[in-house]
């Protein structure tokens, strides 16, 4: 399947789905999520040369870029 047609687009608000960053992430960016799991699609970033991720902003006004896979879908 071609990722290109799943990514969420730039603009659009995803949730992320904190059983899969739990492991990957910071206590504090985790802290953080799990208040509010939400983030708008800012941008995208090649995550290693054959992925595609996506950067958001957070709640917070901060920026954290996650594996599509991570993403559970738009909030």
């Amino acid at each position: 399947m071609n990722q290109a047609a799943t990514l969420n687009r730039i603009g659009s608000s995803v949730r992320i789905d904190l059983e899969k960053v739990r492991d990957r992430i910071p206590s504090a960016l985790f802290r953080q999520l799990s208040k509010d799991p939400r983030g708008k699609v800012i941008n995208y970033k090649m995550t290693d040369g054959m992925g595609i991720g996506l950067v958001l902003e957070l709640s917070d006004g901060s920026t954290s870029w996650f594996f599509d896979e991570e993403i559970s879908g738009r909030s």
